[in-house]
């Protein structure tokens, strides 16, 4: 296990190279430290072992700005487009239509693919300099508590050699993000997190 200080200055290129590989990075966002990979079977496949998560489990996908999703064919109806100005970049994650971009081997059974743009500079930097989505899951073995810090990261995946840890510092919101079905006439909370439902309800609603 490697532990890369986001705050040295060739950071970026050590974490491409990194996920360029097909290695599963550990990075903080502004809920939970999560573990990424690029959209290669490989790489998803070992982002799963690492977590321990059921291969029919679909991961969440995280980018950079909507209008790099909409480069990547996420459609977005016009109140989700507004829950997409109002709490973006933030802990909201959105689950849309399944892009046609989206590799056949990705979630193969989910019409839905989740996605997140998280208000974090190190990720967004990250995010931007890989020009596509990233499947980020949260940082922790199924079942154990999100981790808040790097070191919560390497104490949880002692004996794993091939992960990069990028230290970004704490994970200051501390709860895994919201998750709303974006994909209908209404909005639907999957999972609650800190954007409560009434206030994702008043932003889907607004004229």
């Amino acid at each position: 296990m490697r532990i890369l200080d986001a705050s040295s200055k060739d950071w970026l290129e050590a974490a491409l190279a990194h996920l360029n590989g097909g290695g599963v990075i550990a990075l903080p966002t502004e809920t939970v430290y999560g573990l990424a990979a690029r959209l290669d079977p490989a790489a998803v496949n070992r982002l799963y072992a690492l977590k321990g998560r059921a291969s029919g489990k679909a991961l969440p996908l995280q980018m950079d700005s909507v209008e790099r999703a909409l480069d990547w064919g996420f459609e977005f109806s016009a109140p989700a487009r507004r829950l997409a100005e109002h709490f973006w970049p933030g802990p909201l994650t959105l689950l849309l239509n399944r892009p046609k971009q989206c590799p056949a081997w990705f979630a193969p059974d989910t019409p839905l693919v989740a996605l997140r743009i998280p208000n974090h500079l190190v990720v967004l930097e990250l995010l931007g300099a890989v020009g596509e989505p990233l499947a980020v899951t949260s940082a922790n073995r199924s079942g154990d508590p999100e981790c808040l810090h790097a070191g919560d990261v390497v104490r949880a995946f002692e004996g794993a050699d091939d992960l990069l840890v990028l230290d970004g510092g704490d994970a200051t919101g501390g709860i895994a993000s919201t998750v709303a079905d974006a994909s209908g006439l209404e909005p639907r909370v999957v999972r609650e997190g800190p954007i409560a439902p009434s206030e994702i309800l008043h932003a889907w609603q607004e004229p």
